[in-house]
């Protein structure tokens, strides 16, 4: 059996093509719901992975329902196997509500339903007009208006959709009381729009631009708009990214927002406005609440959103009318993870009226009135604060709506650097040099939902669009398909069937459970900052170093995202889900730079998430991306990995990753085998797979030929870094000292694992197959090995042999099916004697009260996030690839 077969068999490919049949036409995979059964009519779209050779590209697909009849999808491929055949189909349906035990099934023929969808696109030099039968919009081509008209059933819902930003020129800061910031107004300015998909059941339009001022010709800030799309629906999703390209000490975001006018059809007393609180609860109040001295006919109806008379019908009530006060504006500002707060006023002569508080809003607003109106739901409010939601003008003929990413109600964006001060590497861990510790070049996505309604809305419905908004909705199909059909690289299903993997699944258990907590208690939230967690943890302050250098925001260090993915993977958690959903939404955006000259790169772990001078592939490389791009489709998520592919190359050229470590060569510049190389490779694997160009594989070629021909492999390298000089023009590495041997920890400590356990399937060069094995064998095997491979005498091992390397020789071992490698594996993995991770303690955290902190926490005293994710990555491998070779006995789970 050669290694590409050995492999494939270990992903469990042969069960899958057993459990699908030999027919492509018995196909038929379940799907459940993410996040519960939607609550009205959805459109949804997800990606399905299959087995070489099963699914042509001509294959045709419907959605199956709970009683037997189907629907149409929409299809299209997200990427291929090396043979052409479909390795990820993405999909997209309209769902009614309640649906349930759905599944995709194989037809043979293409299902007409689609063709007959209502989906319409026109696009032509004025703009894109779409109409879903259930709302009808243009998206303009020039301009400052994004979306000039959202109508349902010739009704105007609402117009003049625009992007605001607000900059000053300096910081909100206690020092510049005397001296006020100069304040101005900048709107979208419209570049381009392109339709990207055109249906039948999904579209999906791009809108790019840059924020231009309104008063002055200065354009800045990048902006990337998607809009979607479903057939008979009139819910419109947006995902809104910027890229700022400011200079930090000048231009300061006080503002950020989308806005739209809603126009009013209804006296004031059928004008109405919400917002929702907490939970499933909706603040709901009339314009002109009909409530006066005297009780009132209208009183409940009115709270209730139902059409009053006008007044010149009830001449008895005109007094009432007349005389009860109406509001103007509204707004609701989430300045805190922990606290929101509802105002309202009359005019803007007249003085703000405090409503209600409450702790953490779900960031959905609607103005209307009994004929309609607009609903719009920012994902991830609180947990993204500064934010805010206003309305205003609602006593005129028309609102104008506002949500905010950034609300103008708190202090401006404050982008620079924490300390005027570089800090001593050997001691912060910090790398800061002139003009790299730089917010120039990262982005931020947020996403909302825009909800017209042709109807006054119950609380209810509105409490739903919320809940809809931030619990994603997406069809997902079982962790037990995902890993017959081995997707995504190796990993285990949970499993206690033995003591000591009931302990192992017991630890992972509460690392994810730790986590959880920690950033809700921390209160890892904010912009810039939610879905990002903390590196090191300080037990003398009894919290992590968040204002220690190179120790605080964890920035995928050690590859964090992986370990969540894979947890998502093996159990099917929505909470998981949104963990890593908002880690890898954080990760790609906020740690990566998008423009510029480090265009391709990312940001070491550090106080500011931009902070550290170190910027490398190992942040930015797609393999951290896979698992959320191809699970949802996220087009935006495609855009960020195909530029770390473009771009990373140009990236290394211009920032040297081991200047601080060797000097400057002959060569262009330095990189490693990993996490330089394989992070490159990650990226040109998944172009390849995506697009189906061999020059993608041919760039992976290069390299690997490169190293094939030098004496020690990929362990070629100098000191423990294992540098080697490169060039990125070419991709071409070269030796630096021919006797060199190095060291490779970071290679598999950052990704490079999990990107060979896809690429060696699919690339089956004996090469390739040849110098990953020796590395991963070699690695912290005795001395006696490694002279044996090299033949010559090496003084110490290549590499510690602790548990985060476990996974090399766990891969050794499915290569080989040699048992010394599952021994070695287990040995490197698990206590070898009683100590402050044995006996099941772990993760078991402590209760910390009282005057020693500020508010009730817990605590894992040795706890850092790189021990955790390289634990539970391994442990979740492992169990995988030698799982049946886990010692019956330990002292962990046997308590001796």
């Amino acid at each position: 059996m050669n290694i590409f077969r050995s492999l494939k068999l270990s992903l469990g490919t042969v069960a899958c093509l057993a459990t699908l049949g030999s027919s492509a036409q018995q196909i038929n995979i379940p799907l459940k719901w993410l996040n519960g059964t939607p609550t009205k009519t959805t459109g949804v779209s997800w990606g399905i992975p299959w087995p070489q050779g099963q699914v042509k590209k001509s294959a045709q697909f419907a959605l199956a329902k709970a009683d037997g009849s189907t629907q149409a999808v929409q299809s299209w491929p997200l990427a291929y196997w090396p043979d052409g055949s479909i390795k990820w189909t993405g999909f997209a349906a309209v769902a009614d509500s309640g649906a349930h035990d759905l599944s995709i099934k194989m037809i043979g023929t293409k299902d007409k339903t689609a063709a007959n969808a209502t989906l319409q696109i026109t696009d032509d030099a004025q703009g894109v007009r779409i109409n879903t039968g259930a709302m009808q919009c243009v998206l303009a081509k020039t301009g400052n208006t994004v979306m000039p008209s959202l109508v349902i059933n010739g009704k105007s819902i609402a117009t003049d959709g625009q992007l605001t930003c607000i900059l000053q020129d300096k910081a909100d800061a206690a020092a510049d009381v005397e001296s006020s910031p100069v304040r101005q107004k900048y709107l979208g300015e419209v570049s381009s729009v392109k339709v990207e998909q055109s249906g039948p059941l999904r579209a999906v339009v791009k809108v790019e631009g840059k924020f231009k001022a309104a008063n002055g010709s200065r354009s800045l800030i990048p902006f990337i708009l998607r809009f979607y799309f479903y057939a008979g629906v009139s819910n419109i999703r947006l995902i809104h990214t910027i890229v700022y390209d400011g200079d930090q000490f000048k231009d300061y975001i006080k503002g950020m927002g989308l806005t739209f006018n809603v126009p009013f059809r209804e006296e004031l007393q059928n004008r109405h406005v919400r917002f929702s609180g907490e939970d499933d609860g909706v603040w709901a109040e009339p314009v002109q609440p009909l409530n006066g001295r005297r009780p009132s006919p209208y009183l409940f109806d009115q709270a209730q959103g139902k059409r009053l008379p006008n007044v010149a019908s009830v001449p008895t009530q005109k007094g009432l009318f007349d005389n009860m006060a109406s509001w103007n504006d509204y707004k609701l500002t989430q300045n805190s993870a922990d606290g929101f707060n509802i105002q309202k006023r009359t005019n803007g002569a007249s003085s703000w009226l405090d409503v209600i508080g409450g702790k953490r809003a779900t960031g959905l607003a609607f103005a209307g009135d009994a004929s309609g109106g607009l609903a719009l739901c920012l994902k991830n409010f609180w947990q993204s604060y500064p934010a805010a939601l206003e309305i205003n003008g609602t006593r005129t003929k028309q609102a104008k709506m506002s949500v905010w990413m950034w609300s103008p109600y708190a202090d401006a964006m404050d982008l620079r650097h924490y300390d005027t001060t570089a800090h001593d590497l050997n001691v912060t861990y910090e790398d800061v040099q002139p003009g790299f510790s730089t917010p120039y070049g990262v982005g931020r996505t947020s996403e909302v939902m825009i909800c017209p309604y042709a109807a006054m809305p119950t609380n209810q419905q509105l409490a739903n669009d919320a809940a809809a908004t931030n619990n994603t909705q997406l069809l997902v199909t079982t962790p037990q398909y995902l890993h017959q059909v081995g997707a995504l690289g190796l990993w285990s299903l949970p499993d206690r069937s033995t003591k000591g993997k009931a302990w192992i699944e017991d630890q992972l258990d509460k690392a994810l459970a730790f986590y959880q907590q920690e950033i809700d208690k921390r209160e890892w939230y904010g912009f810039w900052n939610y879905g990002d967690v903390m590196h090191s943890y300080d037990a003398s302050r009894h919290t992590w170093k968040y204002d220690i250098g190179g120790f605080a925001w964890d920035n995928t260090e050690l590859s964090t995202d992986l370990w969540l993915w894979y947890s998502y993977l093996r159990s099917g958690r929505a909470d998981i889900f949104k963990m890593a959903e908002a880690m890898t939404r954080h990760t790609s955006e906020v740690d990566c730079y998008h423009l510029g000259p480090m265009m391709g790169l990312g940001s070491r772990h550090n106080v500011n998430h931009w902070g550290d001078g170190s910027k490398e592939v190992r942040e930015s490389q797609a393999i951290l991306r896979r698992c959320f791009y191809y699970l949802t489709t996220d087009e935006r998520t495609g855009d960020i990995m195909h530029d770390a592919a473009m771009h990373a190359d140009s990236g290394l050229a211009h920032v040297d990753p081991l200047r601080e470590i060797l000097p400057k060569s002959k060569y262009p510049t330095h990189a490693r085998f990993g996490p330089d190389w394989v992070g490159l490779v990650g990226n040109y694997m998944t172009e390849w797979e995506r697009t189906g160009d061999v020059k993608w594989k041919n760039k992976i070629l290069v390299g690997l030929n490169d190293f094939a021909k030098m004496p020690h492999g990929f362990y070629s390298g100098k000191g423990k870094d294992a540098g080697m000089g490169y060039d990125p023009a070419t991709g071409h590495f070269y030796q630096l000292d021919q006797g060199d041997i190095g060291s490779l920890h970071l290679a598999t400590l950052m990704g490079g694992m999990e990107m060979a356990y896809e690429l060696t399937p699919i690339l089956n060069n004996k090469d390739w197959n040849r110098l990953y094995l020796q590395y991963c064998s070699l690695y912290g095997a005795p001395l006696e090995d490694v002279q044996a491979a090299f033949g010559k005498e090496v003084k110490e091992p290549l590499g510690d042999p602790n548990g985060d390397y476990a996974r090399q020789p766990g891969y050794a071992y499915v290569m080989t099916k040699d048992t010394k490698f599952a021994q070695r594996a287990w040995d490197y993995f698990l206590p070898k004697q009683p100590g402050r991770f044995g006996g099941g303690a772990r993760f078991d955290t402590q209760i910390l009260k009282g005057p020693m902190v500020v508010k009730p926490l817990q605590e894992i005293r040795n706890v850092s996030t790189n021990s955790t994710s390289q634990w539970c990555l391994n442990a979740i491998e492992l169990l995988q690839m030698a799982g049946d070779q886990i010692p019956e006995h330990n002292f962990a789970w046997d308590g001796k």
